[in-house]
């Protein structure tokens, strides 16, 4: 019996080395801090799960970003997508562990205190600062939004720019482990008009709730704002250019967006806004102005579209041209 045992966890520890190992090459972008936890990860879902149940392992999001955009407040975006038969009691028996190793790996705080659970709550439910998301092969194949993010579903379906976020997944990604199923929904994913309005509202209510949350002590309302900002910055930009380009590159795009006489302005909030994501702190000038910059930021790429799309109607347009004699000199019939 004892040899039973040893020899699973022999197998085990086999497996989760070479795994590691395959992984390796994909997380030499990564910090110090997301590697560590992805790699208890890897060894938590094969204990528990066996890492032959999941198709594949996705990382998105600024820990996979060159241009370093991971900073104190950012989360360790992890997408794995299970195989069909395994099942939702399984699945939500391991995301307990998930979160304890969020805790471990300081991507989460552990507080007994009611408020904080409250926004742990709400954060669950939005998916902010959350470092894990479960979900099956048909729900990503399918593009049921809230089963992959597993995030309220009355919720992402009113507020949540849903292809916008897909797409930015898609484009900022890395595939860890198993298969690539990211062509499986790119033919799914439609940017429309109506995202924008839907990216506006959702990070305008972000914000307002940051500067509610302002009133209490030992919260961090700042956090909150610098992702209502980061997430307009990054909606609109897909939005207009269909790109994913680091947030200092996105900034200086949005400051050239501005009249000359307005550019030194928001040059001054974008600044403030990089340095506190490398240096959170309470900063209230900041946040009463971000709700007008997240309407400006919209506002801006709407009408950048629109104006990009009115060029192109002009360029492909058919060209009528005129006849250099007029028709109408000509008096005779053939």
């Amino acid at each position: 019996m004892a040899n039973d045992v040893f020899s699973e966890d022999h197998n085990i520890i086999e497996i989760n080395n070479k795994i590691k190992d395959k992984i390796s090459d994909n997380l030499k972008e990564v910090n110090l801090q997301s590697r560590n936890y992805i790699k208890d990860i890897i060894t938590l879902v094969n204990k528990e799960i066996g890492i032959n149940k999941i198709l594949s392992i996705v990382l998105f999001g600024s820990q996979r970003s060159k241009e370093k955009d991971n900073t104190k407040i950012s989360d360790c975006d992890l997408l794995l997508i299970f195989k069909d038969r395994v099942s939702n009691r399984h699945i939500k028996e391991i995301e307990r562990y998930f979160m304890f190793l969020e805790i471990k790996h300081n991507f989460r705080e552990y507080d007994s205190k009611l408020i904080n659970k409250i926004l742990g709550v709400i954060q669950q439910t939005t998916g902010m600062f959350m470092s894990h998301f479960l979900t099956k092969r048909r729900y990503w194949e399918q593009v049921v939004f809230h089963k992959i993010f597993r995030v309220n579903k009355v919720f992402s379906s009113i507020f949540a720019p849903r292809s916008i976020v897909l797409g930015n997944v898609l484009l900022n990604s890395t595939i860890l482990y198993g298969e690539d199923l990211r062509n499986k929904i790119k033919p799914k994913i439609h940017i429309t008009f109506l995202e924008m309005i839907r990216s506006t509202i959702m990070n305008l209510m972000i914000s307002i709730f940051s500067m509610g949350i302002s009133l209490f002590r030992n919260l961090d309302p700042t956090k909150y704002q610098l992702e209502a900002i980061k997430w307009s910055l990054r909606a609109s930009n897909f939005y207009c250019f269909r790109d994913s380009k680091s947030l200092d590159k996105i900034t200086e795009r949005f400051i050239s967006f501005e009249k000359p006489r307005h550019q030194k302005r928001a040059k001054r909030f974008f600044s403030e806004f990089l340095l506190l994501r490398r240096s959170p702190h309470k900063a209230l000038n900041f946040m009463i102005k971000c709700p007008i910059r997240i309407v400006k930021i919209h506002t801006k790429a709407i009408l950048f579209k629109k104006t990009v799309r009115r060029k192109e109607q002009i360029r492909t347009a058919p060209k009528h041209f005129k006849p250099i004699i007029d028709e109408r000199t000509f008096s005779l019939n053939f």
